[in-house]
């Protein structure tokens, strides 16, 4: 127990913000334990910061997910400066359908990415999201 709660509080110690709150009616020997190697690790950081002249900051990193490196969308909001048409031409008879045969391709599409989420299959799921965007935009263009 004694290793986990401090492998726990070492996490949490890794974010700029956090915070390791322990609730207990009496201190156990895991948290005096987990209590005194923190102490004894910030008070080696410190020394070892101060020795070497470094002043702790966060690293910032573009976020990019992994969808993103993929070439698929990860964020919803941004597809009007998206083209993901590419998934669309791949099936040239989408352009020649009517209204009708669009709703059904809209509806088997909605089905078939929740489907592939339930089986988590995100990166099948993001691209037949994407690949519903275009048909609802394709619709909407049609009524």
């Amino acid at each position: 127990m004694k290793r986990s709660l401090t492998q726990t509080a070492g996490r949490a110690a890794r974010n700029v913000n956090g915070k390791v709150i322990m609730y207990a009616d009496k201190i156990t020997g895991s948290m005096q334990t987990t209590m005194d190697e923190t102490d004894r690790r910030r008070e080696k950081q410190v020394a070892h910061n101060i020795k070497h002249g470094i002043v702790p900051q966060q690293i910032n990193k573009k976020n990019e997910t992994l969808f993103e490196n993929s070439g698929v969308v990860s964020r919803p909001d941004n597809y009007s400066d998206v083209d993901t048409s590419a998934a669309i031409a791949a099936d040239p008879l989408v352009q020649y359908m009517n209204s009708d045969d669009l709703q059904k391709a809209i509806q088997k599409t909605q089905k078939a990415m929740e489907k592939a989420a339930k089986d988590m299959e995100f990166m099948e799921a993001a691209r037949l999201r994407d690949e519903l965007i275009e048909l609802k935009k394709l619709y909407e263009s049609k009524k």
